[in-house]
């Protein structure tokens, strides 16, 4: 029997300089499409041990694009689950980290009905990039039932109007995909989505590795385009990192 040969990596070819344009975000001026793609922790699916999260960010040929990885400490992971604190450092294909997104822990933060009372109470995502320079939030806003996060520039005034379904729920035996819209000023035009995918039945049920689709317009600013990649690792860890692990361990 033929041995079977691991196809290698393939990365995207690195674009030139664009002027004005944050380094190494120059990827993201050919794309209209981010897959998300976590990955598979074999201690985190033997044992239940919650481990950093990593992600492979790659376009619509499945060339990778970015590698994202988490730091946050043991305990935190261990007493506050998806509620923790955390930076993700975003690097290229050269190792050279071009994003930083970064979550403080709030211990009050989480809940939709609550979001709307004050800052303590709603979660956020801060872009970076490059490092140090905040170029876009994303803010979880109240809401009565429905997900609901704003996606805002530096200036923190509001771009889009993101809003996820009534049921975010999603598992092993629910094949289908959970968008969460982005919607322009006019709170009716769909600019962009960030869905969570189905990923099959085993990795669904012995694992909560979770994939995701990022879509946007490809002339959007790469500024938006990274924001947008920070509401997708938000959603993951607000909706799917507590709940895959129910699934699987409970």
């Amino acid at each position: 029997m033929a041995a079977v040969t691991k196809q290698p990596m393939q990365w995207m070819e690195v674009p030139g300089a664009i002027p004005g344009c944050p380094p190494g975000l120059e990827y993201l001026t050919q794309l209209d499409q981010l897959l998300v793609q976590q990955q598979v922790e074999l201690l985190e699916a033997f044992t239940g041990i919650e481990t950093k999260n990593k992600y492979a960010v790659k376009n619509s040929m499945g060339q990778q694009v970015y590698f994202a990885y988490e730091e946050s400490d043991f305990c935190s992971r261990i007493c506050c689950g998806a509620h923790r604190g955390f930076q993700f450092h975003v690097t290229d294909n050269n190792g050279q980290e071009v994003m930083r997104l970064n979550r403080e822990f709030k211990c009050c933060a989480g809940g939709q009905w609550c979001a709307s009372c004050c800052d303590c109470c709603a979660y956020e995502i801060l872009v970076e990039a490059p490092v140090g320079q905040v170029v876009g939030i994303v803010s979880q806003k109240g809401s009565f039932w429905k997900p609901h996060y704003h996606i805002m520039n530096e200036r923190r005034e509001m771009v889009f109007d993101m809003w996820g379904p009534c049921c975010a729920w999603s598992g092993a035996c629910c094949t289908c995909d959970v968008d969460f819209v982005a919607y322009g000023s006019d709170g009716h035009t769909e600019v962009g989505k960030v869905s969570r995918q189905y990923a099959g039945f085993a990795k669904e049920m012995f694992t909560d590795a979770t994939n995701f689709s990022v879509t946007f317009p490809q002339d959007l600013d790469v500024k938006l385009k990274a924001t947008m990649l920070g509401a997708c690792l938000l959603v993951d860890f607000m909706y799917y990192e507590d709940q895959d692990k129910e699934n699987n361990h409970g």
